[in-house]
Parts: C-alpha cells; sequence; structure tokens
C-alpha cells in the first residue's frame, strides 16, 4: 500500500514575494501637504512605492474637504499627519463619504527625514491593511512604527 503523505501547505517564500509586489503595485500613496513635496514621496518611492504628492495636483490653500473627495474616488491611499481631519465634523465627513483608506502619522515633531524613514520602514504593513480592502479605513503610525485602527 502507497503511504499517502501530505504536502506541505507552506507557500514559498518567492510566491509570497510575488503576491506582495502585485499588492504594492495595486496601490497609490497620496501624501498629504504636511509631509511635504519631496523627502516623503522619494523615500516611499525608493521603498517601491507608487506616491502622488498634494502639491503635483492641488494648489495649497486647496480645503481637505474637497482634496479628500478627489483622492478617494481616484482609489488612492492617504498617508498624512493631519490630526484635524479626524477631529473636523465636516473633514471627517467628507473623508467618510468619500470611502478614503488612510494613514496619519502621529509622531508630533519629527523631522522630514525622520516621517520618511518611519512611513518607508511601514510600508509592508501599509500595503497589508490596504490591498483589497475598500474604505473608509484610519489607521495611525506612531513614532515607533505602531498601527492603530481608528475605525
Amino acid at each position: 500500500m502507497a503511504s499517502l503523505r501530505k504536502r506541505s501547505r507552506t507557500r514559498f517564500a518567492a510566491n509570497l514575494a510575488r503576491r506582495d509586489r502585485a499588492r504594492l503595485a495595486s496601490l497609490t500613496f497620496f501624501v498629504d501637504r504636511q509631509l511635504g513635496r519631496f523627502i516623503v514621496p522619494e523615500a516611499l518611492r525608493a521603498a517601491g512605492a507608487q506616491v502622488e504628492a498634494h502639491d503635483d495636483h492641488f494648489a495649497q490653500n486647496t480645503t481637505d474637504v474637497e482634496w479628500l473627495t478627489k483622492v478617494g474616488k481616484r482609489g488612492w491611499v492617504v498617508i498624512s499627519k493631519d490630526q484635524n481631519i479626524r477631529r473636523n465634523p465636516l473633514e471627517l465627513a467628507a473623508y467618510e463619504a468619500a470611502k478614503v483608506r488612510g494613514f496619519f502619522v502621529t509622531a508630533a515633531g519629527a523631522s522630514g527625514p525622520e516621517n520618511a524613514a518611519l512611513l518607508a520602514r511601514c510600508l509592508p504593513g501599509m500595503v497589508r491593511r490596504s490591498a483589497g480592502r475598500r474604505g473608509p479605513f484610519l489607521f495611525t503610525i506612531s513614532r515607533s512604527g505602531v498601527f492603530t485602527r481608528l475605525f
């Protein structure tokens, strides 16, 4: 009688890497004006992400309600450090209505290079939490890289 061997259910590393690349390629990250136009976007691009910067699409005086609506329609994932968006009822309503997916950095006083390093390090976690998922949702990212889901 032939022995029945169980096949391993472990995924091969190559398959996991291919899946992770496909997930990353499926996302476009939108970096809010408060995180800058160059340092943070370039760090994320160097890590393999597709990135759009606020000032490349909107005037600096564009209201949060306006750009949130447009970014949500495009399906981009917001990265910001503007804590007022989640506290202002009008902006929060626009965020939820546009079904935005987003991550907010809570590292108060962090410099551009510090935010860039944090976000590049947290990019795999942002991809896991947003690829293939619908919004609205909002995570904060602490200075130590801990994700907290707010909704």
